[in-house]
């Protein structure tokens, strides 16, 4: 089986799924946190190199106040226990999106599990939290802007590998396959700069009942289609 080399995923279900077992929400997020957990345990033993996580978008402000209390404090709680478990393993965790909105205390978590796990040589896990595709393009043309007017960057030099650069994601690859549970197809807002050859993968599975072999079958899915990139093929 060839391994994509960065598989983004849009974790999307957890509510659905909790309402299907009359339980409260809350239940459906802390199962979905389970759920990439495992999942990012098992892909790295895989070989996977990269997998980005939407964890938490910047549009998910909007829900209601208790639900996204509750996972902002389930958030902090996976950072401490991730903190711990990075002794054990060979993963290496980054964050993307903006620090904006978060609290003090989580982004210092999120600082210390950079550094710790910095020089890790395993999985790239890119937690995708606080992040918007929109509000990162728009980011980075604000910080090209400021180049340009500070005579740091002439503008005839701007093309599509310098705005890669002024990214988020800059030194992370594009990803190679998007997988959306919960029966959505669409990437609501995600890496949508990154995704332009992105292959796409949507299943029905809510996201607490994803587990490594619906992985390998996404991966196996992937290894059939024939990636052109805009090229021609010889039946076309």
């Amino acid at each position: 089986m060839q391994l994509p080399q960065h598989i983004g995923i849009i974790m999307d279900g957890n509510g659905r799924w909790a309402k299907q077992k009359k339980m409260p929400v809350s239940y459906g997020h802390k199962c979905g946190a389970d759920a990439i957990q495992t999942l990012i345990e098992e892909s790295d033993k895989l070989g996977i190199k990269y997998i980005t996580a939407y964890t938490f978008s910047t549009e998910n402000w909007k829900r209601p106040k208790s639900e996204v209390n509750y996972l902002m404090s389930l958030l902090q709680e996976f950072l401490n226990d991730t903190s711990g478990r990075l002794e054990k393993s060979n993963i290496r965790i980054r964050f993307i999106g903006s620090r904006d909105k978060l609290k003090k205390s989580m982004i210092k978590s999120m600082e210390k599990i950079e550094k710790i796990s910095k020089h890790k040589s395993g999985l790239n896990f890119i937690i995708a939290l606080n992040y918007g595709a929109r509000q990162e393009i728009a980011d980075a043309v604000k910080n090209i802007c400021n180049d340009v007017c500070s005579k740091n960057l002439d503008i005839n030099n701007i093309n599509e590998d310098l705005i890669k650069e002024y990214l988020y994601t800059k030194d992370i690859p594009d990803p190679d396959l998007i997988i959306r549970p919960s029966g959505e197809q669409r990437l609501s807002n995600f890496l949508l700069y990154q995704a332009s050859y992105s292959e796409l993968w949507f299943s029905d599975i809510l996201w607490p009942d994803f587990t490594i072999e619906h992985l390998k079958k996404a991966i196996n899915d992937f290894n059939k289609r024939n990636r052109r990139f805009g090229e021609r093929s010889d039946e076309s």
